[in-house]
């Protein structure tokens, strides 16, 4: 019996956390660039001492993981606004590292250095900041990323790629910092950069609040079986006290 209120409480310490991210998302629906997290929960299983051919599942408190669905493109009009098709990320100079964002909307400073909003400079794909001439044109970027002003190229927008299942931080909201190294994208049929368009967040609303309705229903489900296996607890300990 004790076993089903071990049980009961693992899950719902998994369906917390899956709350948890829920919430998060649900936070960040208008975020430019936001990639939802989910989580995976695993099964630990474990044997009861009376009979070793009796198993418990136990769920684990789950691991996190982005999204890797995109999502919309937005038209903008901005010629500093950038989005990404494929698999890849552009890179920012932060104090806390490189940070890779879905978040395109920069701007220039007026000493030329392309700005995130946060007024991080933007890397190309070397690690170095993009410097324009402030006094030239409005630039033009290609699908390869390569920026050119009054048709002279003057530096090419950093496009990353990183394996962000090998781990992963949350860097403010549309940022994050991968556990492996991130590379430069080489294969440019497959990702490209569009200009004068921002990506919105893929979170889904309607999705994301019927699992809140499952996660919720799931929880007090779990809490009423609790309820119900101690009281059968207790009723089995009078029982055998009484039967002395």
């Amino acid at each position: 019996m004790q076993s089903g209120l071990y049980v009961g409480i693992s899950s719902q310490i998994a369906l917390e956390r899956r709350l948890n991210t829920i919430a998060d998302n649900m936070a960040n629906m208008n975020t430019v660039g936001f990639r939802a997290t989910e989580v995976k929960f695993d099964e630990v299983m474990s044997k009861t001492r009376n009979d070793i051919n009796a198993k418990v599942a136990f769920v684990t408190q789950g691991n996190d993981y982005l999204s890797t669905r995109s999502g919309a493109l937005e038209s903008s009009g901005n010629p500093l606004d950038f989005a990404i098709k494929g698999d890849g990320w552009f890179a920012l100079d932060t104090p806390a590292g490189q940070v890779l964002t879905r978040d395109g909307r920069f701007t220039m400073k007026e000493t030329g250095e392309l700005v995130s909003v946060r007024g991080f400079p933007v890397l190309d794909a070397g690690g170095a900041a993009i410097q324009l001439n402030r006094a030239g044109g409005p630039p033009e970027v290609g699908a390869d990323g390569g920026i050119l002003q009054d048709g002279v190229r003057v530096g090419q927008l950093g496009v990353f790629t990183a394996d962000i299942s090998k781990g992963y931080l949350r860097y403010e909201n549309s940022g994050v910092i991968p556990a492996e190294n991130p590379q430069p994208v080489v294969d440019t049929i497959s990702t490209s950069v569009v200009q004068g368009y921002v990506e919105e967040s893929n979170v889904n609303g309607i999705g994301q609040m019927t699992e809140l309705i499952q996660v919720n229903r799931a929880f007090e489900g779990i809490a009423s079986l609790m309820n119900d296996s101690e009281t059968s607890l207790k009723e089995a300990i009078k029982t055998l006290g009484g039967s002395r």
